[in-house]
């Protein structure tokens, strides 16, 4: 009999992570390895390089990340670029050092050009300059795909790269704000709601227009991406352009999406957008084509994810 992969999921406890450690639970033949970050800490090398010899790893999937809003990439922009760049860095160099042959990186859809034509293809990385409020991170993550790339290209490794629209869903980072839009909104309409606020105010103009996916979609296409066959991975990916996109292929204003989650939650007071706040990127629609010529396509609506997301957030946060 074959025996199982044995599959590590680095971030397991985060948005993506701990959605993937769920899918992949429910899978055949593999076996899921995990470690908390206080018993492996990703930004020590030897750490990594001694846990990796240790458990015999077939597949990885890199979802560990510091993330966060607007405003902490405009106030730690060292502590992102350092530390995902540390644990990227250690990550994959360490994976290839221990002979794993196969690596799937999360990156962000941040990484493209502030002005970038819409939708985004893949070709359009590097082509421009970045949203300067998170322009730290998304270097960090252009170096994680050129870092897969090379590793590809140089020793024959299958180190492949997704870059996702705005993800939330289940297991995400609630605070109003510290976090991404969706969790933030969510939070602070929900407090608005139970205090019986008279008003929310909301970041930014509410004009720009972001595409957002559900996590539970994000892991199912990652186990669909990372098993792929090369030749179909190939097929629409270049050596030096070898990320795909990932997304649902439309998006929204953030006033309609802050309008949606007070329906969702039912806040039915009144909702200001705060222009003296920064908007980001006027509009971050990724082309997914490429992906969809291989066969996948997200299934959840933006409702259903929304409303999925506040159930879970109630029973679990507040």
């Amino acid at each position: 009999m074959n025996q199982p992969q044995r599959i590590f999921v680095a971030g397991h406890q985060g948005l993506v992570g701990s959605a993937l450690l769920k899918r992949l639970k429910a899978a055949e033949n593999c076996k899921v390895i995990t470690c908390p970050r206080d018993s492996l800490d990703l930004m020590d090398p030897r750490a990594v390089a001694d846990f990796f010899h240790s458990e015999s790893i077939d597949v990885i999937y890199l979802a560990a990340a510091k993330v966060g809003g607007i405003l902490a990439n405009s106030k730690f922009p060292a502590e992102f670029i350092h530390q995902n760049l540390m644990i990227q860095g250690n990550v994959i160099h360490e994976a290839h050092k221990a002979n794993i042959q196969n690596l799937l990186f999360l990156g962000s859809s941040c990484i493209y050009p502030k002005n970038a034509p819409q939708p985004i293809q893949e070709k359009d990385l590097l082509r421009g300059g970045l949203e300067s409020t998170n322009e730290p991170y998304a270097i960090a993550k252009i170096a994680g795909i050129k870092l897969c790339e090379s590793y590809s290209r140089q020793y024959g490794r299958n180190y492949r790269s997704v870059m996702p629209a705005n993800l939330y869903g289940p297991h995400d980072h609630f605070s109003s704000t510290g976090s991404h839009v969706i969790p933030a909104l969510m939070q602070r309409f929900h407090i608005a709601k139970v205090k019986r606020k008279e008003v929310v105010n909301v970041w930014g103009s509410g004009n720009a227009r972001r595409e957002f996916l559900y996590v539970e979609d994000m892991t199912d296409a990652l186990v669909f991406t990372m098993n792929l066959e090369d030749a179909r991975y190939r097929s629409v990916t270049e050596p030096m352009c070898s990320h795909l996109n990932l997304g649902t292929g439309s998006d929204c204003t953030i006033k309609e999406l802050a309008y949606l989650i007070a329906e969702v939650i039912g806040f039915d007071r009144r909702i200001v957008f705060d222009r003296s706040m920064p908007d980001g990127v006027p509009r971050k629609l990724l082309d997914t084509s490429k992906l969809s010529r291989l066969g996948w396509g997200a299934q959840t609506s933006l409702r259903e994810g929304l409303t999925k997301t506040y159930d879970w957030y109630g029973e679990n946060l507040y």
